[in-house]
């Protein structure tokens, strides 16, 4: 990696950006705070100029592949221990790369910004589903992480994840880690979800639920006494439950709904909204823990009591996006103005 190139770099850490991208027509830019910037100093780059950049972070066959196909998902390590995942794509007949910065550590659960009593929870449950959802860039892999970490101190047993790429590196402690990236370790998502039965597994961590067979082997694993991990991009509670339900045919349903109101243990719907004054942002988060109260709404497709049961039970960690909202604001970090704008 050249100078150039490890001086972006450097400057997306030193900046305490999320993302940098490269495109040629364009300078270099940085994602701060939510906010996308140019980085200081830097030229206009021509497309020899973005390949140039983007040939020095990937690996040859990796460049080859995108040449290939046009797009390339993949991650990579720098000094001190940050992870960078990239997304190379070819555009308008040039290229360009989006790289997301990963932080170069596991969060303690008092520094995550969801309820510490919750976290410890998951941490000992046996079996079961837990979602971590939200948009794009809302820390669902961090938070994920986290928990794993947490696991690993302090459980013995196999830790498995699967992954597109893999975003935080595990080193076996209490428990023994393995961890699979598709398109490298495995061809498909549904490929190791369905192998993975046979590795022996109790906790596993599944990048994204992100069409109907993962959906169903995510529920077969929750259901067959494993705690599974998994993310969806969506924003609430409610809404999670029914993207499920209704990504299987309808016949099927009402044998999904009831898999689901057995086997769901947790949804912890997460957006990151930026401070008032630019200078951070805080995380705040519609968390529902799958009661019996729950279990039977889900059942009986009358999910759209569930907000009620958030609201009523937040002594139990269960809070709705509004009550988190309204703690953000209390806090002094964004204006009820700005609550309102994150809670539409």
């Amino acid at each position: 990696m050249n100078e150039k190139t490890r001086n972006l770099l450097g400057q997306l850490i030193a900046d305490n950006g999320s993302d940098l991208h490269i495109a040629a027509s364009n300078p270099p830019m940085i994602r701060i705070h939510g906010k996308l910037v140019p980085v200081a100093g830097q030229p206009v780059l021509s497309s020899d100029d973005a390949f140039a950049i983007i040939s020095q972070i990937l690996q040859a066959g990796e460049v080859h592949e995108l040449e290939k196909t046009g797009e390339l998902d993949t991650a990579i390590e720098i000094e001190n221990g940050y992870r960078i995942r990239v997304n190379a794509y070819r555009q308008q007949n040039t290229y360009a790369i989006a790289l997301r910065l990963l932080p170069n550590r596991f969060f303690n659960f008092d520094e995550l910004g969801l309820p510490i009593k919750v976290l410890e929870h998951i941490c000992k449950l046996n079996a079961g589903l837990v979602l971590v959802t939200g948009a794009t860039s809302s820390g669902k892999s961090t938070t994920i992480a986290s928990i794993v970490n947490r696991i690993n101190q302090e459980r013995y047993c196999h830790i498995h994840t699967i992954e597109d790429p893999i975003e935080y590196r595990h080193r076996s402690l209490r428990s023994f880690v393995t961890q699979r990236e598709v398109g490298r370790d495995t061809v498909t998502f549904v490929e190791a979800l369905r192998r993975s039965m046979r590795e022996d597994p109790d906790v596993i961590v599944i990048g994204e639920m992100r069409d109907l067979e993962t959906m169903s082997a995510a529920l077969t694993l929750a259901e067959t006494g494993h705690l599974t991990f998994a993310t969806l991009h969506t924003s609430t509670a409610i809404q999670t439950v029914s993207r499920i339900v209704s990504a299987f045919p309808a016949a099927q349903q009402p044998q999904i709904r009831i898999q689901l109101a057995t086997t769901l243990q947790y949804v912890m719907c997460q957006k990151l909204i930026p401070w008032d004054n630019g200078n951070g942002r805080s995380l705040v988060a519609e968390i529902l823990y799958v009661n019996s109260a729950v279990r039977a709404m889900i059942r009986e497709e009358k999910s759209h009591q569930i907000n009620n049961v958030m609201q009523t039970n937040y002594d139990d960690g269960m809070r709705t996006l509004e009550q988190s909202l309204d703690n953000a604001v209390k806090q002094g970090y964004i204006s009820k103005k700005t609550a309102q704008l994150y809670n539409e």
